[in-house]
């Protein structure tokens, strides 16, 4: 039987979606399944979690990701597709969200591949599951990011939305190597206002954040407080976020209080970051998003009408019973909510 879903927060007559992307272990027993309408299973099948979403309303989606090289072959393509619904049905699953990163050339065989990869997993999603969800993960920009010179704009037009991966927006520096925010305000919202002149319409649009940061180690670490970081190129890029290390959110809220720094904020970036020392007494920065920098994006969802947000990834919190480690936990799954953030729309439109 498949799932009937309840409404949950409706924003100018739109359900708001958040997106959850799940690695696996239990993390999801603690989520706020208030606000969650979709879960994409990363890790492990779990039987029991797909039950429980569905007690609670939401989707349960596949993980789809194959080589472009292999499905642009029709036949290959439909075998895989094929396989994917038919392992969705078995298990009783909603969708699939589509995670296909790979770098391809426009007008490549590749190219036109994974527009028809999308389009024809769409239809047999469709006909196969009605009401299924079919999803496609893409860069925080349509703009050739780490060369995923994508049709954007055939593959929202063939699926039920994009998941747009506002982070890891340091993965081609071009400029000075330094450490930056994870998902710069302005650049982020920028990116979506890039899709959405595309005619991309606001409703296919989930913006995803980050509940993970970069630890990067300073090379040099000047009176301003600007972290130098080591040259690691990156698909044509003389510098990237590969020279830092992804950090979950839970462990950077235990850091931060034994940090040299405390909590900072950069108000051009809207983004806390924090400094500390490390054993060998060298200087490393921290870039990450807490409430206040996801909220003021939420404000942005609110105002432009996207279909909700999502995170990288549900796991990442600190779902303990320490009180101080529960509070932080609630007020990142609030600061998903735009209907939460109204006044924040109000002083946003003030500032444009």
């Amino acid at each position: 039987m498949r799932l009937l879903l309840k409404p949950k927060t409706v924003i100018n007559g739109f359900i708001n979606m958040v997106f959850v992307f799940d690695v696996g272990k239990k993390s999801w027993k603690f989520y706020d399944w208030t606000k969650v309408t979709t879960v994409a299973t990363f890790g492990e099948y779990d039987a029991e979690l797909m039950c429980y979403a569905h007690s609670k309303g939401a989707r349960v989606v596949l993980k789809g990701d194959v080589p472009l090289s292999y499905i642009v072959d029709p036949v290959n393509r439909t075998a895989w597709i094929q396989e994917k619904v038919q392992l969705a049905k078995s298990r009783f699953m909603d969708g699939i969200n589509i995670d296909v990163e790979q770098a391809v050339e426009t007008g490549s065989p590749e190219y036109y591949a994974l527009t028809a990869l999308v389009k024809e997993t769409t239809e047999s999603f469709h006909t196969e599951i009605p009401g299924s969800q079919v999803s496609f993960d893409v860069a925080w920009s349509p703009k050739c990011i780490d060369k995923r010179c994508y049709d954007y704009i055939a593959i929202a037009d063939s699926c039920d939305l994009l998941f747009v991966m506002s982070y890891d927006e340091q993965s081609q520096i071009w400029g000075d190597c330094i450490a930056m925010a994870n998902a710069p305000f302005n650049q982020t919202l920028t990116a979506y206002d890039q899709y959405i002149s595309m005619n991309i319409e606001p409703k296919k649009l989930v913006m995803g954040v980050p509940w993970y940061g970069y630890d990067y180690s300073c090379l040099n670490f000047t009176k301003e407080g600007i972290c130098t970081i080591p040259k690691v190129p990156f698909r044509g890029a003389p510098c990237s976020d590969a020279s830092g290390k992804q950090i979950p959110y839970s462990i950077m809220m235990k850091q931060i209080n034994s940090s040299i720094s405390g909590r900072l904020w950069d108000e051009n970036q809207r983004a806390p970051y924090y400094n500390y020392k490390d054993t060998e007494g060298r200087v490393h920065q921290v870039w990450y998003d807490d409430p206040e920098s996801i909220a003021l994006k939420a404000a942005y969802v609110a105002q432009r009408g996207l279909k909700g947000m999502g995170m990288w990834n549900g796991n990442l919190l600190d779902y303990s019973s320490d009180p101080i480690a529960q509070q932080r936990t609630v007020d990142m799954w609030n600061a998903l909510t735009p209907s939460e953030h109204r006044e924040s729309a109000a002083v946003l439109s003030q500032t444009e």
